[in-house]
């Protein structure tokens, strides 16, 4: 095999399908960067999916190859920033979407996406992360500034899927309560071993604040929904609470009166990993490396190889996974 030669997931179109395989791709094939980085690892994220299945919102043209997060080792860069052999984490922008992603032994990005992997973290612990990681962590500064564990209950919504279990795990290490929303009955266990102080069922949830205002309890939410749950979130907050939102898995619309931000004073904050800036990027990874790090990482984790991932696809589409698929691509 030459050593241009590598492997990667590829999606391709077929007879108005999308079907993935393994291939062999050659490095000169990607897209042009200052930035070329051996993978190690990446992690199975929603948009992913979403790419792999042919969204069109998400990835325009194919075949394409997925993967949102890629951590590993610097191989070449034309600006000179990195070393060879420097360890590097790569999240969001346009990885993965439009330019070929983390599901593949080799990328080639812009030198601006990459944060140098802060001393305390390993790669394989970066991608345990990954972009739900940051989303979670970006959310979780959205409330630090403002709110403290005194100050009552943390809600976190979707707490099964990949940023609400980081969310959980983050909050309590930092000695929040936490209170955990889902819609499956079997998670109960899962949820509590994660650091969840309470569980809520959803439906129950979205029954029980239908009106313009409910009774206020959280002082503050990370939603990983949308829609009627985040409705139900943002009236059951207390006063001068902070509700994040990042996810629409539930609904895009938002049906709810402005009683909560007028007579309340809550703040809603949108949360958008892409567009985080780079200084906000370094300052989460290294506290994701240090005071934010959880002991129970790998509770929430399920390792699988680059073989393994068209099954995980499935998975996360049907909304049968729980927690985090880590992606060994050097294995």
């Amino acid at each position: 095999m030459s050593d241009n030669l590598f492997k990667a997931l590829v999606v391709e179109e077929s007879d108005g399908k999308y079907v993935s395989a393994i291939r062999q791709r050659d490095i000169s094939d990607l897209p042009k960067g200052d930035l070329l980085v051996r993978v190690s690892y990446s992690s199975l994220n929603y948009k992913d999916a979403l790419s792999a299945s042919g969204n069109k919102g998400v990835t325009q043209n194919y075949p394409h190859t997925p993967g949102i997060d890629a951590a590993g080792i610097v191989v070449s860069d034309a600006s000179g920033i990195f070393n060879v052999g420097d360890k590097v984490i790569v999240t969001s922008y346009d990885l993965g979407m439009n330019t070929d992603g983390g599901f593949a032994e080799y990328i080639r990005v812009p030198v601006e996406w990459a944060v140098p992997l802060p001393e305390a973290m390993s790669l394989e612990e970066s991608m345990m992360l990954g972009t739900a990681g940051l989303t979670a962590a970006q959310s979780i500064h959205a409330i630090t500034e403002k709110i403290d564990p005194m100050d009552g209950e943390i809600l976190v919504t979707g707490a099964t899927g990949g940023v609400g279990s980081m969310a959980v795990m983050m909050l309590a290490k930092l000695g929040f309560r936490v209170c955990a929303l889902t819609g499956k009955a079997s998670a109960e266990a899962y949820l509590k071993g994660l650091g969840a102080e309470s569980i809520i069922d959803r439906n129950t949830f979205i029954e029980e604040n239908k009106r313009p205002l409910s009774k206020p309890r959280w002082a503050g939410v990370v939603d990983a929904v949308g829609g009627d749950v985040l409705a139900a979130a943002i009236k059951s907050t207390r006063p001068l609470g902070i509700v994040t939102c990042f996810g629409m898995v539930g609904s895009p619309e938002l049906s709810l009166t402005v009683f909560p931000f007028i007579l309340r004073g809550v703040s809603l904050v949108g949360i958008d990993s892409q567009s985080c800036p780079m200084s906000l990027r370094k300052e989460l990874w290294g506290k994701m490396a240090t005071d934010w790090k959880v002991d129970n990482l790998s509770g929430a984790i399920n390792p699988i190889s680059l073989e393994q991932l068209p099954e995980a696809i499935e998975q996360i589409l049907a909304g049968t996974h729980q927690g985090r698929a880590l992606v060994n691509i050097s294995d």
